[in-house]
């Protein structure tokens, strides 16, 4: 047998001791409700760096390792849905040096989900990339489209990454869609039995006009159910959770619509700081105010 200061048996030793722990914590806490969806806003990788004189870009890798833990804890305890704040519409803004390197980490990452080894086949995870897709690079793009159709027979849990996204943005792409369907939906009917043959096309936009006026007379265009089913996060529940790292308090246009009854847990530890027990202290303010949130869900 090794010596302790060798990294040999005794590390292993330890790691087996570490998860045999986390496993009996998880069981105290799987006692009672566990979050079916927790959501993470990943902040502070650049204070970190600044704060470790780390060089640019270090904290974002630091934080993806942070990142790795947290879904292997999450995952771990039970939990079916987490999604993660990767990328805002507004991080684009930031100087082209740092925006390029963090969509070569992003790609990178994207690329490591397929591995063999990769967590997502270690825990059966179904990937989705939530965002305005198309503003993102091609590689990027094509490399999560790619990733979603890989992992698109995944049932066990959820990896929902928002990239390339604000809550604002997916307000109004749902509105958009949500007044295109209503107005293809009065239409349709009318153009087929009207066009006598007249040019589809004329017919196609006198009608929308038509109908435009008709519905906006008569009731709303649009209701809330209408909105959510065009939502990017659509394909999950609401959060339970959310977890902000490095104490802030602000939601950062991020999940504006699914948060109205939701959770938020604001450690002061910055992202790449963030480890087991911070989520088990979200886990356990969950479970004790988890009547009270039940009772206002009852009300919606």
């Amino acid at each position: 047998m090794r010596r302790y200061g060798d990294g040999g048996t005794a590390d292993q030793l330890f790691c087996s001791l570490g998860s045999f722990m986390r496993r009996c914590l998880f069981r105290f806490l799987s006692v009672g409700p566990i979050p079916n969806h927790l959501a993470f806003i990943m902040d502070g990788n650049r204070r970190y760096s600044k704060k470790k004189n780390l060089e640019e870009g270090a904290g974002h890798k630091d934080g993806f390792s942070s990142l790795m833990s947290i879904l292997n804890y999450c995952y771990e305890l039970g939990v079916k849905y987490v999604t993660i704040y990767a990328f805002s519409i507004e991080n684009f803004k930031r100087q082209p040096s740092e925006v390029q390197n963090l969509m070569d980490l992003l790609l990178d990452k994207i690329n490591g989900l397929l591995k063999e080894q990769s967590i997502v086949n270690q825990y059966g995870i179904r990937v989705y990339f939530i965002g305005n897709l198309k503003l993102l690079s091609e590689p990027v793009r094509v490399a999560a489209e790619k990733a979603m159709m890989a992992t698109a027979n995944n049932t066990n849990a959820v990896l929902l990454v928002c990239v390339a996204y604000t809550s604002g943005d997916e307000i109004v792409h749902a509105i958009q869609y949500s007044c295109k369907q209503k107005l293809d939906k009065a239409c349709n009917g009318v153009i087929e039995g009207s066009c006598d043959g007249k040019d589809v096309a004329e017919a196609s936009k006198a009608c929308r006009i038509e109908q435009k006026e008709k519905i906006q007379g008569e009731h709303p265009i649009m209701n809330s159910v209408d909105i959510e089913k065009h939502m990017y996060m659509a394909v999950a529940p609401d959060p339970d959770v959310l977890i902000r790292s490095s104490g802030e308090t602000r939601l950062s246009n991020f999940l504006l619509w699914q948060t109205n009854n939701c959770l938020l847990y604001s450690p002061a530890a910055l992202w790449p700081e963030i480890g087991l027990w911070h989520l088990v202290w979200a886990v356990l303010n969950f479970q004790r105010n988890h009547s009270y949130l039940e009772k206002k869900k009852k009300q919606l």
